[in-house]
């Protein structure tokens, strides 16, 4: 369960996302939007995104920049 919208999302936003493979065990993967994959504006499951280093998941959180 994600509580991330699509509008919190951009291009260069720093994401947790859990990929398809990951989903039992829940490891989250750090990375960065490059594409934004879901339409709708909210998903169940989170906002498909694909990343800059090619990964491919559904948004956890948002990454607070340090």
């Amino acid at each position: 369960m994600s509580d991330v919208n699509r509008s919190d999302l951009k291009p260069g936003t720093r994401v947790s996302i859990v990929q398809k493979a990951d989903q039992k065990s829940g490891k989250l993967t750090e990375g960065v939007v490059q594409d934004i994959l879901t339409s709708s504006p909210t998903h169940p499951h989170g906002i498909k995104v694909r990343l800059v280093s090619g990964e491919v998941g559904r948004v956890q959180s948002i990454r607070k920049p340090v």
